[in-house]
């Protein structure tokens, strides 16, 4: 974690040096001397750049240097507040996702402070959605759902867990029935429920892709949302694109997997060749690239288990697999 450590006073910085030399992480300590002007007025830039902050301060003075620039739980960073006499460590924004509540613990334990963290999840010992989504890499669909289903989980209402992936949810209250509202995790997109309900998307589902030369980002991204559309996928739990190495430079694959925001995975004719008689045979692309399959091996050694066998639209062909592991 990128981190800016702000101090004001002389004891404050050594507090700050303390830290950059113990926490685990890339510490850059900012003080009076930094700036030719005030530090106030780089807090917007700093709030922007880093992934956390740690004030060495009061929590009046922090609140109202990042109040203009705080915009919501999924993209603020994690804010944590530091007397500067190091007795206190505070987690003040973005506890959970940020991950502020935890980086509060670690500074207590780098200056002997007392951390103090006023989640209410946290207060009694379950998981809040959003931190159990961060634990497992899930992408949660709807924030205010998360919230609602934490709300009740503070509240102790029964709540029932599906999961197309391996999990353990820190909670006493789960039921198989009866229950006052669902947490589902799955890759399928459309999902009915009528109570809350709060779906979270695994990295699960891994795409074999195979094209004619030149096919273009906006053509590949056609087929892909076909596919996924036609087969009640979600493209939140694509985890990773796989194709040919004869294919590694074509650049609507490149640009595709860069607006889908997944890895990109090439495969030698080598490794297609030993898993290629489990599919489907084409003469024509055995002559243009040596093997008798493209997209639905590479699905294969991806993932696993083919969910949707190969696919074609307009020269593009799709294969999907998926892991019963996340990601």
């Amino acid at each position: 974690m990128k981190l800016a450590c702000i101090s004001f006073t002389s004891s404050g910085q050594k507090i700050s040096y303390k830290l950059q030399k113990n926490l685990k992480h890339d510490v850059i300590e900012i003080n009076k001397e930094t700036f030719d002007d005030k530090i106030k007025n780089h807090i917007k830039e700093i709030f922007n750049s880093y992934e956390g902050i740690i004030f060495v301060s009061s929590t009046g003075i922090a609140v109202r240097m990042i109040a203009p620039y705080v915009k919501d739980k999924t993209r603020d960073p994690a804010v944590v507040v530091v007397d500067d006499v190091g007795k206190y460590s505070i987690s003040l924004l973005s506890g959970h996702i940020g991950g502020a509540n935890e980086l509060a613990v670690e500074v207590s334990n780098v200056l002997k402070a007392l951390p103090i963290v006023t989640t209410a999840s946290d207060g009694r010992g379950i998981d809040a959605v959003d931190v159990f989504a961060k634990r497992y890499g899930l992408k949660i669909e709807d924030m205010e759902q998360a919230k609602i289903l934490t709300s009740m989980m503070v509240e102790g209402k029964n709540i029932k867990l599906l999961s197309e992936v391996n999990v353990n949810l820190n909670y006493p209250n789960i039921v198989e029935d009866n229950e006052d509202g669902l947490i589902m995790i799955s890759s399928n997109e459309k999902i009915k429920y009528n109570k809350p309900i709060c779906i979270l998307r695994p990295k699960n589902l891994y795409l074999g892709i195979g094209c004619r030369k030149g096919k273009s980002k906006e053509e590949i991204l056609k087929a892909v949302h076909k596919v996924f559309h036609e087969n009640n996928l979600s493209l939140n739990s694509i985890k990773s694109i796989g194709t040919i190495d004869i294919k590694k430079d074509e650049k609507g694959i490149i640009e595709a997997s860069r607006e889908l925001k997944c890895d990109m995975k090439i495969f030698s004719k080598e490794d297609i060749e030993k898993v290629q008689s489990k599919f489907t045979e084409s003469n024509f692309v055995l002559s243009n690239v040596g093997v008798t399959s493209v997209c639905e091996p590479c699905a294969y050694l991806l993932g696993g288990e083919i969910i949707v066998k190969k696919t074609a639209l307009n020269g593009v062909t799709v294969a999907v697999s998926r892991r019963s592991e996340n990601g």
